[in-house]
């Protein structure tokens, strides 16, 4: 069972699907393990720690060689696995909404395609959980970014000159990135205050400190599986006049609502950016998708006639590579400890277990998922690999077998020491 990671090629990606820590935890469950030469550089995990942790490092054809399972960070390029094992499995962010031509290209020449982003929210998946992981970072990362554009201190400074007021955080969103980003705050002496639509995250903001704010006319727009419904329009405008008046006030505001496969709702208008004090800095961890803030430069740090800095970063866990790294690949390998016989020390896997159904896209040369519709995506031609004796995988599938739908909004569990169960955000 030889298991591939290679290097990531996407624009401005830093992370990497293992480390040498989960390289040991891989051949501990029988794989051969091989890294693509450069692989963790970006991350700072050279090439001399993959071999001595047991790992083969080489070109990137010899690294996908024969592979049964290619672990990635971004969705790869078909292009990018020629010669792997018919049928091997292929685990990542796949990103699919938007990409189901890509996805179709999978299927095309049988491969199968797990999205770790559809990881179904239930307490035995939180250990794989790559949306949690990465966006706790996120929270982290958009206050000390926000910290460093702040010209003040954050906290309250009792000198002989006289006392520096602690600067005021407003976080939007109180789901995983925002409870992270609220106890950072805290952490560092701001006064922090918080909003979700969601009732039920009043609690959890509270237990970090902070205030909670919510209109009085929307009571709760809970949603299934603990998520957020759409707002009506009246809601939409209560939520909004409240925000208004509230981000006025603040110096440093984050936003954190963000979906899977879809535009970022805009909840911070020009005005409300131009109603903010000459310093002000606002973090839109959405950015990757248009952004919360209306006036947000994806990918750029721009600052307003006004004088607000708004920072939107692309990818803001791969800023923290090392870290960001470590976590995604531990999450990778908790999923790939239910898909391997421990004693025959080969795949096993059980295409009924909910956590497969809920992630696999691809499968059998075809595109299996009912939430990525790809018109005619069926088997066309061969597999990649020409070698019809290695079938890897592929021999435990069965044809035809459907999984079940996930939520569109997949962000998992925050974990249990922020009591977040509920949330909205995703990163």
């Amino acid at each position: 069972m030889k298991i591939a990671v290679l290097r990531e090629r996407a624009d401005g990606e830093t992370r990497v699907a293992a480390t040498p820590e989960t390289v040991a935890k891989l051949i501990g469950l029988g794989a051969t393990v091989a890294i693509e030469a450069g692989a963790g550089d970006a991350a700072r995990f050279p090439d001399a720690d993959y071999a001595a942790a047991g790992a083969s490092v080489g070109p990137a054809a010899a690294t996908v060689k024969d592979a049964e399972i290619v672990l990635a960070v971004r969705r790869p390029s078909v292009g990018s696995l020629l010669g792997i094992t018919p049928g091997a499995l292929v685990v990542g962010i796949m990103d699919p909404y938007g990409s189901e031509g890509e996805i179709g290209g999978y299927a095309k020449v049988g491969l199968t395609a797990i999205a770790m982003e559809f990881m179904p929210r239930i307490t035995r998946a939180q250990v794989m959980d790559v949306l949690s992981s990465q966006a706790n970072l996120a929270g982290y990362q958009a206050v000390i970014d926000a910290a460093g554009a702040f010209d003040r201190a954050m906290p309250m400074m009792m000198t002989a000159a006289g006392t520096v007021r602690p600067a005021k955080v407003f976080v939007m969103g109180a789901g995983v990135a925002g409870l992270q980003a609220i106890a950072t705050a805290k952490r560092l002496g701001a006064v922090v205050t918080a909003t979700d639509v969601r009732a039920a995250a009043g609690e959890q903001v509270e237990s970090l400190g902070a205030k909670f704010i919510m209109t009085d006319a929307l009571k709760d727009a809970s949603g299934s599986g603990g998520y957020a419904r759409e707002l009506t329009q009246d809601e939409q405008a209560a939520q909004a006049a409240l925000v208004a008046g509230h981000i006025a006030k603040q110096d440093i505001v984050i936003t954190t609502a963000l979906i899977p496969g879809r535009p970022a709702p805009k909840l911070v208008s020009r005005a409300m950016v131009e109603s903010m004090a000459p310093g002000s800095v606002i973090v839109d961890l959405a950015a990757e998708r248009g952004g919360n803030v209306e006036v947000t430069q994806p990918g750029k740090v721009a600052t307003t006639a006004n004088g607000v800095t708004i920072i939107g970063h692309l990818n803001v866990p791969g800023r923290l590579a090392t870290s960001a790294s470590q976590l995604y690949a531990r999450n990778l390998v908790s999923f790939l400890e239910t898909l391997i016989d421990k004693k025959e020390k080969k795949l096993a896997i059980n295409w009924d277990d909910e956590l497969v159904k809920a992630t696999v896209l691809t499968r059998g040369g075809a595109v299996v998922h009912p939430n990525i519709k790809v018109p005619g995506a069926t088997p066309l031609e061969a597999p990649v690999a020409a070698d019809p004796a290695k079938t890897g995988a592929a021999e435990k599938s069965t044809p035809g077998e459907a999984p079940a739908a996930a939520a569109d909004d997949v962000t998992p569990a925050e974990p249990a020491k922020t009591g977040a169960a509920d949330k909205k955000d995703s990163i």
